[in-house]
């Protein structure tokens, strides 16, 4: 017997033959893990699109020139349903925009969730503490998108669609944008300072707007006599004394030439000063005090509680999850009824007493009483914005315009009411309608389907049934027959 007819050889030749399909075969599946890594394909199928990223989303990605990190706090295994779903469409979102940015060797986006009791140590170290919160970090700048701002909400608890993308894109921009937003707050005449930390102090209110990648400073302008060039935002925090005719001048020049944008909060019982700027943007700022004595919109302290909102992006959560707002001392604010109907500005009062309340204009007696044809009563405004939308008189001008905003109060914003948490989402709101954030985004919201399998017991009994025993026994019958026609 010749070797190569020998059973030795007709062994080894199998060997060989072996390991040749296995390292074949390694070596597809090697091939085509790296293909599928490196030039994969994807189709989204459904309508819409609902499960890929915008144009616009994508667009920005592509254009990312530092890497972004996402820490996400939801968990779930959460015992409340709607932070579990939350988690679910998170995930699935953030897995596109970390697949969008694969091969991106500058602007990767990566993507953590953490348990921040579980994991404590790590989320220390990421400075995150709070649960169910989305958190994008740039470097040393941050961004935190709270549930609120993920979803669409009708009638205060139907979540009615999925607003994600626009609220984990218009962040991701937010805190790798060249320049960050600053905001002034003008001192000089006994206003709120933000390094306060007492009770009256804006120092809560300070870290929520850094938290957010706002830079802050203060501005004396009797001192320096200008508005910065780099404002973007002038914040006037319950000011004990009047403005001066010179500071009243730049405040209307900034509104006015540079589309400014100021958010004023003015105490009762104080002179402001800044009558002709208020004419300007057709607001108007009472001298009296606001009385409400029905126990349903009291605190246990005696505060107002300010539950009436006109629908507004800046009211939208407040409406939505029915929070209410707590203030101490205010005064009522207005929309100028008498101003010329071609002023182009569009003014809203968005935050009411309720009905029962007054505006008492002789609030230094100790006895208050509402007096008929003296006092204003009804739904009395704490919060008035005005947009110049187009140049006064129709003129054939495109400018950019100005913004402003009043409270009747400054007690809005403290220590011991921004804790609050309609409160906090009231002048969040506020400013981010001032400062024109996320306004330039065009992300549409994915709706949220649902379905409902209406059974009757019956029906359900067949099905329990049917998964039981048919389908297992039609597995067995074909196997059956399989084995039968191999035996025959």
């Amino acid at each position: 017997m010749s070797f190569s007819d020998s059973f030795r050889t007709a062994r080894w030749i199998r060997i060989v033959n072996l390991l040749l399909q296995a390292v074949l075969f390694l070596s597809l599946f090697g091939g085509l893990n790296y293909i599928a890594l490196n030039h994969s394909w994807r189709w989204d199928l459904t309508r819409n699109r609902r499960y890929s990223l915008s144009a616009e989303t994508e667009s920005y990605l592509k254009r990312l020139d530092q890497p972004v990190r996402i820490v996400v706090t939801f968990t779930e295994d959460s015992d409340t349903s709607e932070i579990a779903q939350a988690y679910r469409d998170l995930a699935g979102l953030l897995r596109e925009y970390n697949y969008a940015t694969r091969n991106n060797p500058t602007g990767q986006i990566r993507v953590d969730f953490i348990d921040v009791y579980q994991r404590r140590r790590d989320a220390e170290a990421l400075g995150v503490e709070a649960p169910n919160v989305v958190v994008v970090i740039a470097g040393d700048r941050r961004r935190v998108v709270t549930i609120d701002e993920l979803y669409r909400i009708r009638n205060k608890s139907t979540r009615e669609a999925f607003r994600g993308e626009s609220a984990i894109t218009a962040a991701v921009l937010d805190v790798t944008a060249a320049e960050r937003k600053k905001i002034y707050f003008v001192q000089g005449h006994g206003e709120l300072r933000p390094d306060d930390v007492s009770e009256r102090g804006l120092s809560l209110l300070r870290d929520e707007l850094r938290q957010r990648n706002f830079d802050l400073a203060g501005l004396d302008l009797s001192q320096v006599r200008r508005v910065p060039e780099d404002a973007s935002l002038l914040i006037i925090a319950g000011q004990q004394g009047r403005f001066q005719a010179f500071e009243e001048e730049l405040l209307r020049n900034y509104l006015q030439t540079r589309a400014g944008r100021i958010v004023l909060m003015i105490d009762p019982t104080r002179a402001h000063g800044l009558e002709n700027l208020f004419f300007d943007w057709g607001i108007v700022v009472y001298d009296n005090l606001v009385v409400d004595q029905s126990a349903n919109y009291l605190s246990d302290s005696g505060e107002l509680l300010l539950k009436h909102y006109l629908p507004n992006p800046i009211t939208e959560n407040l409406i939505r999850n029915d929070l209410p707002v707590l203030v101490g001392p205010a005064r009522v604010v207005s929309d100028d009824l008498g101003r010329a109907a071609d002023d182009g500005l569009d003014v809203k009062k968005l935050v009411a007493t309720s009905e029962t309340a007054w505006g008492e204009t002789s609030y230094r007696l100790r006895e208050r009483r509402y007096t008929p044809g003296q006092d204003l009563r009804g739904q009395l405004g704490i919060l008035v914005i005005s947009e110049r939308t187009k140049p006064a008189n129709n003129l054939p001008l495109s400018v950019r315009g100005g913004r402003l905003a009043v409270f009747g109060t400054s007690d809005l914003v403290t220590n011991n009411h921004i804790i609050n948490v309609g409160n906090l989402n009231l002048f969040l709101a506020t400013v981010n309608w001032a400062t024109d954030r996320d306004t330039q985004l065009n992300i549409p919201a994915r709706p949220i389907e649902r379905f409902q399998l209406a059974l009757s017991q019956d029906e359900l009994s067949r099905l329990r049934l049917g998964l039981l025993f048919l389908v297992p026994g039609a597995v067995a019958l074909l196997g059956l027959f399989v084995y039968w026609t191999r035996r025959s």
